[in-house]
């Protein structure tokens, strides 16, 4: 039986990270996952609108969380922002009632209501989770052998405190994740530092330095590829790799791609499909590595042998 989820794509995965939307669709059909895109969402007020107005920051996610509890289901959101501002809106609904009256009352004007039984994950945590790493490593057609990853977990996807098993100092799931599809994690010591976010558009040197750090660390780590869960730190970390060289006369050209399209490659799921192609630095380190094992895989078969 599929697992069914209410999937919430947000602003980016429509636009800048469709490579995310379509490796995400593709990769959870692959698990037996079903995603129904959360019908008329609105945007969960990225990263600055709950400096602006808190109440009018949680209606927002309110409002998204009320039209997929309507329909009995839990919600998935990719991108680790998003998950952030929904995860806490749906803590804070719960534990205050105060809060909750006052936002039901806005969301009467859209004949919406939240009653706090739903729950929020991110794509990752449910894929390592609830489908798990034995069902991922069964669906793995061609392992990512000697592929060097660097985990970029981003500083969203920790927040906010959850006190579960998603939220520890020495949290390894993506590490796990990356090795049931074959590839090599690397230690990765800033996999959890600020990419900038938004900062690049107020502070742009201030961002420049902290993608900077980022990229010389994975790169003192031995990886071939940084892998992410969130399109803001892939934006980040791959489209102003030429600006950081720039400022700082560096010459980083490190490919960034999202965990789901390494689990695609993995799965055998064609490049294409992936989203695979649009990158500003060309993710040739992993193509070639499913190349090889594509190729090797066929080669193990042997010729086909036919008698008369």
């Amino acid at each position: 039986m599929k697992k069914r989820f209410a999937y919430y794509p947000g602003c980016s995965l429509e636009t800048t990270a469709a490579s995310y939307h379509v490796s995400a669709v593709e990769t959870a059909a692959a698990l037996g996952v079903e995603f129904v895109e959360v019908e008329d969402w609105n945007c969960c007020g990225a990263t600055s609108y709950s400096g602006i107005d808190d109440l009018l920051a949680h209606t927002l996610c309110a409002r998204n969380l009320a039209i997929a509890e309507r329909e009995g289901l839990d919600v998935v959101a990719p991108c680790s922002a998003c998950f952030k501002n929904l995860h806490s809106a749906n803590q804070h609904l719960k534990d205050e009632p105060d809060l909750a009256e006052h936002i039901n009352f806005a969301l009467e004007a859209d004949d919406l209501r939240y009653s706090g039984t739903g729950h929020v994950q991110h794509l990752i945590h449910l894929f390592v989770g609830e489908v798990g790493l034995d069902a991922i490593k069964a669906r793995v057609k061609h392992p990512l052998k000697g592929l060097k990853v660097a985990p970029y977990y981003g500083c969203m996807l920790v927040r906010p405190r959850r006190h579960d098993e998603w939220d520890k100092p020495d949290v390894r799931f993506f590490e796990d994740l990356l090795r049931a599809i074959g590839a090599d994690p690397v230690e990765f010591a800033f996999r959890m530092r600020c990419c900038g976010a938004s900062l690049v558009a107020t502070n742009r040197k201030a961002a420049l330095g902290l993608i900077r750090d980022i990229l010389h660390n994975a790169r003192q780590s031995g990886a071939e590829v940084i892998s992410t869960t969130c399109p803001l730190c892939q934006l980040n970390l791959e489209a102003y790799q030429d600006a950081v060289n720039r400022e700082f006369g560096t010459d980083y050209h490190i490919p960034v791609v999202y965990f789901t399209q390494l689990m695609g490659v993995a799965f055998g799921i064609s490049s294409k499909k992936l989203g695979f192609g649009g990158e500003f630095v060309p993710a040739t380190p992993v193509l070639a590595c499913a190349a090889r094992e594509a190729a090797a895989a066929k080669a193990s078969h042997g010729p086909k042998v036919t008698t008369k």
